[in-house]
């Protein structure tokens, strides 16, 4: 059964959850559809492969999407909606090419009870290791908590 956290005591130094996905040209084109993000990097193989990248590349906010997905359910358990995001910085630090698998992680840093957050280190990585996002994280613990 998976850990569902729903007050500030119930995270800890140390707590890590994942999510994982692999990137598609539909991701793309429905992310584009949502933001109207149709930039040429995305889209244009013959631009693209001018540019340092050497090809197409996917939208980097899907990776933020994914930390999103991180912080949610794989980190709150199922069921629960007890924290939102409160704060997110991140550096992109490679791109995402179409067919990456990426896995997003957040690992907990620090728990600040008397404010009700938790402090998440975050990061995606492809399935050869390599980061592509890095960052950090601050939650904010709900005290009114909801749960199916």
């Amino acid at each position: 059964m998976q850990t569902r956290r729903t007050r500030i005591q119930d995270y800890a130094i140390g707590d890590q959850a994942r999510f994982t996905k692999t990137v598609t040209e539909t991701d793309a084109a429905l992310f584009s559809a949502i933001s109207g993000d149709f930039y040429p990097m995305h889209f244009n193989e013959e631009l693209a492969r001018r540019t340092r990248f050497g090809g197409r590349i996917a939208h980097g906010a899907i990776a933020v999407g994914l930390i999103s997905t991180v912080l949610g359910v794989p980190l709150q358990g199922p069921g629960t909606c007890a924290a939102v995001i409160r704060e997110l910085h991140f550096d992109f630090t490679a791109p995402v090419r179409f067919g990456d698998t990426l896995t997003a992680e957040a690992t907990v840093q620090e728990v600040i009870s008397a404010r009700h957050q938790v402090e998440l280190a975050v990061a995606c990585r492809n399935q050869r290791d390599e980061v592509v996002l890095r960052g950090r994280a601050v939650l904010k613990v709900l005290k009114e908590v909801v749960t199916e």
